[in-house]
């Protein structure tokens, strides 16, 4: 008989155990990729804290510099992973960083939001926030990180994550448009392989919540719901699904959702054949991936 310690009291493959002593065992970790210059590209890489006090962090890229003057269109990425696994400092993400760079010339941060349930939602949510605030402080030049106060054109701001990065991409754009924020122009947003609830109540996003039902009345599952949809401060979307991804017919929704919200900006959704849920990022080498990447550049490119 397994002892009091061992006993597991919810399980939720391939992510984490919670066990009944408040232990969290996550199924899999994640390698660490070295900052630095990629000499083969010229793409640099550091990273920075955005928060003392919270212990936020990211990894911000630049493309190959050609002059002191150069400025580049900046990408905020928030990695996905359920919103309890996944870092930017990960191999995955930063060779699909680097993948970005070189299709669309920006300059990237990438944001290391706190996992829950150790940090259990909407904490995730309100540090990206945070993160988008201490991004737009570099706008007057006068911000504590010299990359975006040097290179970064504020003018032309685009947001991406998938699967949960996509979500948070989502919420933060619509606060961004509700709540304003000055100094910064959020052209585009890229949702990738976007997690929504469906109709039954999502147990996970329950436990990993401190406030949510899990269930459709909750804004940050269902946007249909959120009273500031229409106000989502970006000039565009691109909502990208996969033809095997469980998740495609919710990120058809959303699009759906978004194009009926009364918002005046455009959405276009594009499917991958044949994939199944970020397939870009695990097999990045195929075709289909290297079309998505393309039009990543597009989006961005304004094509």
């Amino acid at each position: 008989m397994a002892s009091g310690t061992n006993e597991i009291a919810h399980d939720f493959p391939p992510f984490f155990k919670a066990y009944k002593d408040g232990r969290i065992e996550r199924y899999s970790s994640h390698d660490h990729a070295p900052a630095g210059l990629d000499p083969n590209t010229g793409i640099q890489c550091k990273d920075v804290v955005i928060s003392p006090e919270t212990g936020v962090s990211a990894r911000i890229f630049t493309p190959k510099i050609n002059r002191p003057d150069q400025k580049f269109p900046l990408l905020v990425h928030y990695h996905g992973g359920g919103f309890c696994i996944g870092s930017p400092f990960d191999t995955i993400t930063h060779k699909f960083i680097t993948s970005f760079i070189l299709q669309a010339n920006v300059i990237v941060v990438s944001v290391d939001y706190r996992l829950a349930p150790e940090h259990p939602l909407p904490i995730a949510y309100d540090d990206s926030w945070a993160a988008l605030q201490w991004i737009a402080a570099h706008s007057n030049t006068q911000g504590p990180e010299p990359w975006l106060n040097e290179y970064a054109d504020f003018g032309r701001v685009f947001l991406t994550g998938e699967s949960a990065g996509a979500n948070i991409s989502h919420h933060v754009a619509v606060r961004a448009g509700a709540a304003g924020l000055a100094g910064l122009k959020i052209i585009g947003v890229l949702i990738v392989h976007p997690f929504f609830g469906g109709k039954d109540r999502d147990d996970m996003y329950k436990f990993l919540s401190s406030t949510s039902s899990g269930c459709s009345d909750d804004p940050k599952l269902n946007p249909a719901v959120d009273p500031d949809l229409s106000k989502i401060g970006c000039a565009k979307v691109l909502v990208c699904v996969a033809e095997k991804d469980w998740l495609k017919d919710r990120g058809v929704t959303y699009s759906e959702t978004l194009r009926k919200s009364g918002w005046g900006g455009g959405v276009e959704l594009i499917e991958s054949k044949g994939e199944d849920h970020c397939f870009h990022l695990f097999n990045a080498e195929s075709e289909e991936a290297a079309q998505l990447m393309r039009k990543f550049g597009d989006f961005v490119a304004g094509k």
